[in-house]
């Protein structure tokens, strides 16, 4: 939910993220007419209570024989003052509605436009090249014994696999080394639900015009997540937390399910575009004045992870339309595939602003002692999806991977993955 005062005060701004992000304006013109319509209910609504409390301190004061009177007049206040507030409440209620539609303020410099509209930040590192035909993720996975699409369909379908063996020991170094590092970062490591009521996905900004690539179970109204962000960030709603100290960091480690609706024969061979996964998500809650500097140091701690998996990539500033709803600016990673001769997404980081806590209620407190909504981002530390990147770039010709330095410490310090026999 955007600020409200923001909204009444620079409506022009607000429009001008609505053109940015490719969305109708005109909600923003209903936002400020329900606005009106809310305050103006609600100082009705103040007005006759504090007429009420004024009333009742005359009914006490007066005489035996006045009261009655009083009395019938306060039982027609109090029947005003319940009907103002039934009327503030809804109006309330209207204003909600039609604000959760504006999706979060874009931060100026964030590129307008579509998904083919991002601006490279940066390339790191060299493209691999190889004097052999290089093999695709799932061919050496196959040879390494090490993924295994065929099973995983007849078990639970298409987009469903096994890793197994060396695959399965992959990637829980990788997860590993990625936990490591989140520690020496400050973040507190959490293994989170994955399964969350609706007040908590949609508070996040998951049920908008992505809501068809949730998973839902209807029989006890609960959502899969696509992403320990959900829980996260729902971890401290309600709340009023402390950040005298600085930054509140959390590490999400769970199982993410994503039912990838409208992706139909995109990326359907191998583990690129699948509807489970494991990922390690960074998630802070920090002061809003900060949170452009935290935004920066997350894609840091990630590139540091990118550059000791010795993989080429670049950074990109996402454009507006391509945001998702609560992200005011999102940074993706985009590792080099080989045989794909393109760049495919491994990590994002987003500055939701103060969107979600506004949802959520989760609040801080001020130097001056009041409480203000806090600000929230979000970022990938590691996820399923970068064996594909590791498999491609470190192969050998005969089928072999060689183990990045980094990941050696969690495989017992085995070197090189060896096609197994008969694969």
């Amino acid at each position: 939910m955007i600020d409200p005062v923001i909204l009444r005060t620079d409506p022009e701004a607000v429009k001008r993220s609505q053109r940015a992000r490719g969305n109708d304006e005109g909600v923003v013109d209903e936002a400020l007419a329900a606005d009106s319509s809310r305050r103006a209910a609600l100082g009705e609504f103040e007005t006759l209570r504090a007429e009420q409390n004024e009333f009742g301190k005359q009914v006490k004061a007066a005489s035996k024989e006045d009261k009655p009177a009083l009395i019938a007049r306060a039982q027609e206040l109090a029947a005003s003052v319940k009907a103002a507030d039934a009327r503030a409440k809804e109006a309330e209620a209207a204003f909600a509605a039609i604000s959760m539609r504006i999706e979060n303020i874009v931060i100026d410099g964030v590129p307008a436009g579509g998904e083919e509209n991002f601006v490279t930040l940066r390339e790191v590192g060299d493209k691999p090249e190889f004097d052999f035909p290089a093999r695709d993720h799932l061919e050496l996975g196959e040879l390494l014994g090490a993924i295994d699409m065929e099973r995983g369909a007849k078990v639970s379908g298409a987009r469903f696999y096994f890793l197994r063996g060396v695959g399965a020991r992959l990637e829980l170094a990788l997860m590993n080394l990625a936990l490591d590092r989140a520690l020496t970062h400050g973040f507190t490591p959490l293994i989170t639900p994955t399964l969350v009521k609706p007040e908590i996905m949609r508070g996040t900004g998951f049920l908008g015009e992505h809501s068809a690539e949730v998973y839902h179970l209807p029989e006890d109204d609960l959502f899969l997540t696509g992403t320990s962000e959900v829980a996260l960030a729902g971890y401290h709603s309600d709340e009023i937390v402390d950040l005298a100290a600085g930054p509140l960091r959390y590490a999400g480690w769970s199982t993410c399910y994503r039912r990838e609706a409208g992706s139909h024969g995109k990326d359907t061979r191998g583990i690129l575009r699948v509807h489970q996964f494991n990922k390690l998500e960074m998630f802070v809650y920090t002061d809003p004045a900060e949170a452009e500097a935290e935004h920066e140091r997350l894609v840091a701690w990630q590139e540091d992870m990118l550059q000791s998996l010795g993989l080429h990539y670049r950074v990109i500033d996402v454009a507006a339309g391509d945001l998702g709803s609560s992200a005011a600016r999102k940074f993706d990673i985009e590792a080099w595939v080989p045989t794909q001769d393109a760049y495919r997404e491994l990590t994002s980081t987003s500055n939701c602003t103060t969107y979600q806590s506004r949802r959520l209620a989760t609040r801080f407190r001020t130097e001056s002692g009041k409480t203000a909504p806090v600000a929230t981002l979000n970022g990938t530390l590691a996820t399923t999806r970068w064996l594909v990147a590791i498999l491609e770039t470190h192969q050998n010709a005969d089928g072999s991977v060689t183990v990045p330095e980094a990941l050696r410490p969690f495989l017992g310090g085995l070197e090189v993955l060896t096609p197994i026999s008969g694969a």
